[in-house]
């Protein structure tokens, strides 16, 4: 059997974990004081996002699904979750007691805040599989210490300092979060080179394929998926290993791609332009000219 638990007010989650309100919109939880979790005859959990969620996860307790894909989540990883995702977990082997802290807020606590100008930023929250955060020691300390910062203030009657500061201590620890990711990206280099030389070749195919004539140009999304990582990690991992984003960097193959076909193939330029997967060969057009400075005819006849 499947239970729906929607996560859209913090009251109730405070209550849910054994925890007192101090704050209507924002909340730091000690999961060590919530019952144990006993999950009778409900077989999974789909936990329906109406908050933004951070989870620093202290015990194992089931496998954490996020559309097709397990959560990379072991104890020790930091997990993001924005208003409207979805994640189902997986009933565990046993009951369990939960381990660790979660750091809650509510949308409408960012409305008239800098950190709400800019949570798009933190890419993260949008991360989906094998992309949780794995945290050193130190790193650890860091998060722990910036949720008692954050619960000193829900601590304090509120005022009106209270949202400045509570925002202020949340966007604080979001940057040192990114700080973080930017800092996995190095220590797994040789897995990012692996993908991104998986790209390469899933790039290569496409464009020895009929693909783009079925499908498009290539498209950041589809490039993603087939490697199993969400669109913005993807977009985040091709920035840190060529400096370009994941969009200009596949512009760019496309654009060197023609070129060699330009002198490989007698083709004109409208079926160079349908290969590669333009619907419009004006468009094929408008992005060689903004890439390479002239027309593809201009190109062709200069060299």
């Amino acid at each position: 059997m499947e239970f729906i638990y929607p996560i859209n007010n913090i009251s109730q989650y405070n209550a849910d974990n054994n925890h007192k309100t101090m704050h209507p919109l924002v909340t730091v939880v000690d999961f060590s004081k919530a019952s144990m979790r006993d999950w009778g005859n409900v077989t999974s959990i789909k936990f329906q996002y109406g908050m933004y969620c951070v989870y620093l996860k202290d015990v194992k307790c089931g496998d954490l699904k996020y559309g097709r894909h397990l959560y990379d989540y072991q104890a020790g990883t930091l997990a993001f979750f924005a208003p409207g995702q979805v994640m189902e977990m997986q009933k565990p082997p046993e009951p369990y007691q939960p381990m660790g802290f979660g750091l809650v807020f509510h949308p409408d606590f960012l409305l008239g805040t800098t950190l709400g100008k800019r949570i798009d930023e933190y890419q993260f929250f949008d991360y989906e599989t094998h992309e949780a955060l794995h945290l050193s020691e130190d790193e650890r300390a860091m998060i722990l210490s910036s949720f008692q910062k954050i619960q000193f203030e829900l601590n304090q009657p509120i005022d009106k300092h209270s949202k400045k500061l509570i925002a202020a201590n949340i966007e604080l620890f979001l940057d040192y979060c990114q700080r973080f990711y930017d800092r996995q990206f190095i220590t797994r280099d040789n897995i990012n080179k692996g993908l991104l030389a998986k790209f390469e070749q899933l790039l290569k195919d496409y464009f020895n394929s009929e693909q783009p004539q079925q499908i498009g140009i290539p498209a950041v999304s589809y490039f993603a998926q087939q490697l199993n990582l969400s669109a913005n990690y993807f977009g985040d991992l091709i920035k840190k290993e060529t400096g370009q984003s994941a969009k200009d960097y596949l512009q760019n193959k496309t654009i060197e791609t023609a070129k060699k076909r330009m002198f490989e193939t007698n083709k004109n330029i409208n079926e160079i332009s349908m290969e590669l997967g333009f619907k419009y060969p004006q468009h094929f057009t408008r992005l060689f000219k903004q890439k390479v400075g002239i027309t593809p005819n201009e190109y062709r006849n200069l060299n």
